[in-house]
């Protein structure tokens, strides 16, 4: 078999195959998980090379429809943290590989006291991975919880701590030592502006970071090893704002310009120079992808199309910045 280089040439390769063949993808792809359209939830995954422009490829099906969940990432693993399986509720842990038309695959299960959790964000390193917050469904609904898997052994999932202030629709993102949380939705229904942090290799309660510069849930975030975006949101309107933060610093968030598209409800995921964020809620579903240069300020910048407009999608990548 010829030595194919890079996520576009192995599609070229194997889109008309009658079935779709094992083909691992190379580091800088990007994996834009299920989501929401006006059916419900779907279980579609796309793939794009990061470092490039295009439209999105179809990577294959989860294997359940998946959404207001919540992914993280290793270099070979992409993990889903299930708000939704299909169009109910579940505290479901599943896992595919980085490899075309791999098989969903169990890990196991939040351990959550309030039933399950939807909306909650996840981040992680090169070994460990990290789900916080979300909404349950009993009272407090609102949930502060912390937990984290190891990555490469299947298993329910483990007490971290708690967040400074319990929340959903917040996002995550992460350097190779410490994990960022950031927004979301309180309990009495105020949007956040609070940003949080952790230790990722530790256990504890997260500490205060500092705020966003604008309150708002349903955000997306990535990161290089150095530096934090966080991009789109709501606040009862959807919002373009970008902003950023040093990771190894503490205090607010700046202004690091707009997306090219105004929305909520979309997704992110990173190399480690470059956040691309896709789909989304602008009012009715989304299919954009656009981009920032992370060491840069700026304006976001088209990158292309997802191959299905929705919203409450998940979004990994294997070379992000918490495996620098």
């Amino acid at each position: 078999m010829p030595n194919y280089q890079g996520v576009w040439s192995l599609s070229e390769q194997y889109q008309n195959a009658s079935g779709w063949p094992t083909a691992p993808l190379p580091a800088g792809t990007g994996l834009f998980i299920g989501g929401s359209d006006g059916s419900g939830s779907v279980a579609s995954i796309d793939f794009l090379s990061i470092a490039t422009t295009g439209n999105a490829t179809d990577f294959g099906d989860f294997g359940f429809g998946a959404s207001r969940g919540a992914s993280c990432s290793s270099s070979t693993r992409a993990f889903y943290f299930a708000g939704q399986r299909g169009n109910s509720y579940t505290n479901d842990i599943a896992f595919i590989t980085y490899v075309i038309g791999s098989a969903t695959i169990d890990f196991g299960d939040q351990t959550h006291e309030n039933g399950y959790a939807s909306d909650p964000a996840a981040l992680s390193s090169a070994t460990r991975g990290v789900v916080a917050g979300g909404d349950g469904s009993n009272s407090p609904y609102y949930l502060d919880k912390i937990q984290y898997i190891t990555m490469a052994s299947e298993g329910n999932s483990t007490d971290f701590g708690d967040l400074t202030v319990a929340r959903s629709g917040l996002s995550g993102l992460a350097s190779s030592t410490r994990g960022v949380f950031s927004g979301g939705r309180q309990t009495g229904g105020s949007i956040s502006n609070v940003i949080d942090y952790i230790t990722i290799a530790s256990t504890g309660n997260a500490t205060d970071f500092g705020d966003s510069t604008y309150s708002r849930r349903w955000t997306a975030s990535v990161s290089s090893s150095t530096r934090g975006v966080t991009a789109g949101g709501s606040d009862g309107a959807n919002r373009n704002i970008i902003d950023y933060i040093t990771i190894a610093s503490t205090g607010n968030a700046a202004d690091f310009g707009d997306l090219s598209v105004t929305r909520s409800q979309l997704a992110g995921c990173s190399s480690s120079t470059r956040g691309v964020f896709g789909g989304g809620n602008t009012g009715s579903d989304s299919n954009v992808i656009d981009y920032v240069e992370i060491a840069s300020t700026g304006n976001a910048t088209d990158f292309g199309d997802l191959t299905a407009a929705r919203k409450y999608l998940q979004g990994c990548s294997n070379s992000h910045g918490g495996l620098s």
